[in-house]
């Protein structure tokens, strides 16, 4: 069943079949997005590449029928526009990076990598477009999608070949 992401009242909520989850999304809104850094979480069907997850704060590999691997804590993701791998996973030390996914916070425990911008990928676009677990209050992303982390589990489980990121705009 696909992750559907929709306004609802003054929040956002996603829904995979098993009733509405609140959510949060980029502090740009949902919108069409054109660069690196806007805070926009991209409005538009987007497939669900891959699992990452810290095996350290996850007494099992979630359960999906996505490729899981876990996260190593010199994993990053390129987010420099001008760099090769933008958009892409790299290792550390890279000369290039932003985004590190071994994080001390609890977000990127478990990470869905979404299908944006990486067939072709299109420098300066925007990268490290997610779903992945909520910080407290739901505070506003980068411009990924976030839910609890049970929530985010249990979705994960559900998913079929082909499901896909739906994100209203």
């Amino acid at each position: 069943m696909d992750i559907i992401v929709t306004q609802q009242g003054i929040g956002f909520a996603a829904e995979w079949g098993a009733g509405p989850r609140r959510c949060a999304i980029g502090r740009g809104g949902i919108a069409a997005k054109h660069r690196e850094g806007d805070g926009i979480t991209p409005a538009g069907r987007w497939p669900l590449r891959r699992v990452l997850y810290r095996a350290d704060r996850l007494e099992t590999p979630p359960k999906t029928i996505l490729p899981v691997e876990k996260i190593e804590s010199d994993d990053a993701w390129c987010d420099i526009p001008g760099d090769p791998n933008y958009n892409r996973l790299v290792r550390l030390p890279y000369a290039t990076v932003n985004e590190r996914l071994w994080r001390d916070d609890d977000a990127y425990d478990v990470i869905v990598v979404v299908g944006f911008n990486d067939a072709p990928v299109v420098p300066g676009k925007g990268s490290a477009i997610f779903v992945h677990v909520a910080s407290a209050g739901f505070k506003p992303t980068a411009g990924c999608v976030a839910l609890l982390r049970d929530d985010l589990l249990e979705a994960l489980a559900q998913l079929r070949a082909g499901d896909r990121l739906i994100v209203a705009g």
